[in-house]
Order: C-alpha cells, then sequence, then structure tokens
C-alpha cells in the first residue's frame, strides 16, 4: 500500500527552486516516509521561464501569481525558494491560509522582518522550518553529536568562514543581489549558514563586533548596498569566543565553506571541499598519535548513512537537501519541525548585530536586536577593548 500523499507548493523557480524539487523527488526514494510529496504547482513572475521550470523539475502546473498557489486546496505546504526581501510577506500570507511554511534562508532581509514572519506562524499554529540544509550534511551533523557526546569537551574557540568569488568581476551587472533590501547583505546571505551551526553547536551568541567592505561601490550606473566581504569577532554567552568571515570576493574560492571547534579536549573541523570528512583531534591520544585524523562520515552509525550509499561512495550537496526535506517530511503533520522560524529569527538577530557593529564602530550585544535580556558574559573581561 503506497503512502498518502502530501501535496507540495513551491514559490520560486531559480537555483534553489530546483534544489528542493530535488529533495522532495529524491527522498521518498531513499528512505521509507510516512508521506510522499507531490509537487502540486511552483510560482514564478516568467510565465516561459517558470513553466520550462515545471517541466524540468516534474511538477505538476504552474502560475505566475504566488497568491493563486498559496490558496489551492491542494497545497499543504507552501516552500519558499524567492530572493530574501520576499521571504517575510509570503511565509505570512501561507501562514494565514493555514499552510505550513518552510523558506529558505535567511528568513528575511533584516530582523524586524525575521520577527514579522516567526509571529505570523505562531499565531496561525503552522508546522515552519527555515533552510539551514548544510546542518544536514552526514559530517556537519556528525560533527554537532560529537560535541555533543564530549569529543571535544568545553568549547573554548569557533571559527567559519565562507569565501567565494561571485562578485570578484566588477563588470558583473546589477541585480538584486546588489540591493539590500532584496538580496539581504554578504553577513546575511553567507553568515546566516555559519551563525545556525556554530549556535547549533556552541550557544546563542550574545555580542560582536563587526568590519564590512564594498569594494565596487556601484554597477550598471547603480549604487550597490551590500557589503562584498565582512568578518566578525563573537563573544558566546557561554563564554567562548569566535571569529567568522563571509566574502563574495576571494578568486578562485567557489564556495570555500569551513568550520572549527576548539575545546578543552579536542577539535574538530569541517571542510566543504571535502564533504564527506571530518578532521578530529583528540588531546587525549597517546603522545606518539600526536596530530588530526580524518573520520569518513560514511559509516552506518553516522547521522544519515543507512539512507545513502556503501561507505566510500560519498555524497553531495543535493543530499543536503534530500535529508533536510525528508526530516520534516518524516515529522508531518504534528512536528515539531526544525531549525524552525525562531531559529531563524535568532540568527537573523546575530547578523543585523554585525551589520550595526560595523556601522557604528563598535561591538553590539544581539539583545540591542532582538530585545531579548543579555546573557552573562563568564569570560569577558572588565574592561573590554571596543575597537571594531
Amino acid at each position: 500500500m503506497s503512502a498518502p500523499e502530501i501535496g507540495i507548493g513551491i514559490v520560486g523557480y531559480g537555483m534553489m527552486g530546483k534544489a528542493h524539487s530535488y529533495g522532495y523527488t529524491v527522498a521518498p526514494v531513499m528512505r521509507k516516509l510516512p508521506y510522499r510529496p507531490r509537487l502540486r504547482a511552483i510560482s514564478g513572475r516568467d510565465e516561459t521561464k517558470v513553466a520550462a521550470a515545471a517541466a524540468a523539475y516534474g511538477i505538476e502546473t504552474w502560475v505566475t501569481d504566488w497568491h493563486e498557489l498559496i490558496r489551492r486546496p491542494d497545497v499543504d505546504i507552501v516552500d519558499i525558494c524567492t530572493p530574501p526581501g520576499t521571504h517575510a510577506e509570503i511565509a505570512a500570507a501561507a501562514a494565514a491560509a493555514g499552510k505550513a511554511v518552510i523558506c529558505e534562508k535567511p528568513l528575511a532581509v533584516n530582523y524586524a522582518q525575521a520577527a514579522a514572519a516567526l509571529d505570523a506562524v505562531e499565531k496561525a499554529h503552522v508546522l515552519n522550518a527555515v533552510g539551514f540544509n548544510y546542518r544536514r550534511l552526514p559530517a556537519v551533523s556528525l560533527m554537532k553529536r560529537m560535541i555533543d557526546e564530549g569529543a571535544v569537551g568545553n568549547i573554548r574557540l569557533v571559527r567559519a568562514s565562507w569565501l567565494s568569488d561571485e562578485f570578484v568581476d566588477p563588470a558583473i551587472p546589477f541585480d538584486w543581489r546588489f540591493d539590500r533590501s532584496m538580496g539581504g547583505t554578504t553577513i546575511s546571505d553567507l553568515g546566516s549558514h555559519l551563525f545556525d551551526m556554530a549556535t547549533w553547536m556552541a550557544g546563542t551568541v550574545s555580542e560582536v563586533s563587526g568590519q564590512a567592505a564594498t569594494f565596487v561601490p556601484e554597477r550598471s550606473g547603480r549604487d550597490v548596498t551590500v557589503d562584498e566581504a565582512s568578518s566578525a569577532l563573537v563573544r558566546f554567552a557561554s563564554g567562548a569566543r569566535g571569529v567568522f568571515e563571509m566574502a563574495r570576493t576571494a578568486v578562485r574560492r567557489p564556495c570555500d565553506l569551513t568550520l572549527e571547534v576548539n575545546g578543552d579536549r579536542g577539535t574538530l573541523v569541517f571542510e566543504y571541499a571535502r564533504l564527506n570528512e571530518l578532521v578530529y583531534g583528540d588531546g587525549e591520544d597517546r603522545a606518539e598519535l600526536y596530530g588530526m585524523r580524518r573520520i569518513r562520515a560514511e559509516q552506518q552509525s553516522h547521522p544519515y548513512a543507512k539512507d545513502w550509499w556503501p561507505v566510500g561512495q560519498g555524497v553531495g550537496y543535493g543530499s543536503s537537501f534530500v535529508n533536510h526535506l525528508g526530516d520534516l517530511l518524516e515529522r508531518w503533520p504534528d512536528g515539531p519541525w526544525e531549525p524552525d522560524f525562531a531559529q531563524g529569527t535568532a540568527v537573523q538577530a546575530v547578523c543585523e548585530a554585525i551589520e550595526r557593529s560595523a556601522a557604528e564602530r563598535r561591538w553590539v550585544q544581539v539583545a540591542e536586536v532582538s530585545g531579548a535580556a543579555a546573557p552573562a558574559q563568564p569570560l569577558r573581561p572588565a574592561s573590554p577593548d571596543t575597537s571594531p
């Protein structure tokens, strides 16, 4: 007997719409799910392009107005894959229509929008999730599990970077990515993934000091309103410290994401260029074994590995969407879903605090953005350096 179906409506037909369509298509192939996703509809403003996308992605029908997609009675989940500046409005409308909502990251382009989206889904009592898919790479999930099991001890340091060459060429014409109100900042776009993984593993960020730069201030005769490269010093509520870098101007760096956690007993490192592996240093190893070891995150006991290929074959970028969407479908209709809009909003607060710090050249508490009570700072010096 086949599993009951759940109707999916995807808003946006670009790269993320394609990736999510792939995730829904492959998830029931790789694991047994209680509900089978059915790609009912996709929306996009360009009739020719959205029709072509629907045919290519295996989606039953298409529309040019996302409001129409949300109103469809055969759509149970609205999956938002449009530019960030549109996310909050679509999410609120979908929630008001009683639909579960999955939204690509970042949840919004600023904290106020993210908080409004969170308020909408909470008032409507609908399931909600943010597309922090890198959590669901087997090696990243294994890294989280090992930290929780004490592999590094108490976390002291976190460092993460995301380097790309997306904006290197000054001749690239202006589009929505260069408009902060539509694409958000590089801090928010790339950094949201980093801060999601970092807070998932190391806990809440309490205070930041950031810097940002735009090296090509004008494209196609229009002002560029986003940063091209930014970095931040971070203080976690636990007392741990962090260093983060987000840049789209690193030549020959296509998508180089790294995450490292140092504790008082060990070190764990994830490098996206070798996404099936973790690097681990155990401080309790015998002296003659001093150094780092590579772990293949493909054993049956590792997260998600049993749903994929035999050890040695590896997985790729697409597996993160399959795993992420598979997890959500597995918990339909009761939930809970995670990471949810509350996490997306918390990450947005960190990103906005960094943006504010870079603009005002000072340390900024995340609570200044979120309005939450500031957490204790157990390791903070009595007179911290307040330089940016």
